[in-house]
């Protein structure tokens, strides 16, 4: 198994603008709650009580695409970590005023948590508009590699699912290149060269995303199984 602690920080700062008043009272009192323990293993049993589906979020931004899913599928359990502190607890504002019994959140490196992950435990790992690291000498930074690949190949159950979504092409050609290496690990879903443009269906889109349609940007979405 690949040690995340040979991976390198694959974000970059933690912080920005200052929380209102309520979102830091959701995170002094509703992150602590609900928050992956900070050591052991890392499953459905552990998180929820009882052998549930398991969805794994890298990176959820602001939380809307982990709350809608969580919404549509309450029996399954939900993982999402983000680095980014409003990021986290916009995600909690979602998770209060929808009142998600099935989500778990980690502030901080996503690598470390899914390592604690038993092998073949997801369903599900989505990794939506990752930050590209456009320039070459920062490639290694990309989640999109072969350490943490190999990672989220381990974690995720043959069958299992892995979503992707990118609106920079420097990222859409590097992710092409780097996701051929691993057809051993996963198997391309769309059929002809153009699904990358359509989202699939019941596709629910991040704030993100749509404010890359509204500038004017395309994103393109990759959806692999797990061999």
């Amino acid at each position: 198994m690949t040690d995340p602690l040979t991976i390198a920080r694959l974000y970059g700062r933690s912080s920005g603008h200052k929380l209102r008043k309520g979102q830091a009272e959701l995170v002094e009192t509703l992150l602590p709650a609900i928050s992956v323990p900070a050591t052991g293993e890392v499953s459905a049993e552990t998180l929820f009580g009882d052998p549930r589906p398991l969805h794994f979020e890298i990176g959820f931004g602001s939380g809307e695409h982990l709350a809608s899913r969580a919404d549509i599928l309450p029996d399954h359990g939900f993982i999402g970590c983000e680095p980014f502190l409003n990021g986290v607890a916009t995600a909690l504002g979602h998770v209060r005023d929808q009142r998600l019994a099935n989500i778990r959140l980690h502030m901080g490196d996503a690598l470390e948590v899914l390592a604690r992950v038993p092998d073949g435990a997801l369903s599900f790992v989505y990794l939506l508009h990752p930050d590209p690291w456009p320039k070459a000498r920062h490639a290694k930074r990309r989640m999109i590699n072969p350490g943490p690949l190999g990672l989220i190949a381990a974690k995720l159950r043959p069958g299992g699912e892995f979503r992707l979504a990118t609106d920079h092409a420097v990222y859409l050609d590097w992710s092409l290149m780097v996701m051929q290496r691993h057809e051993a690990s996963f198997e391309w879903l769309g059929e002809k060269p153009s699904d990358f443009l359509l989202p699939p269906s019941g596709w629910i889109e991040t704030r993100y995303g749509a404010k890359s349609r509204r500038e004017g940007r395309q994103p393109y979405y990759f959806r692999y199984r797990r061999r």
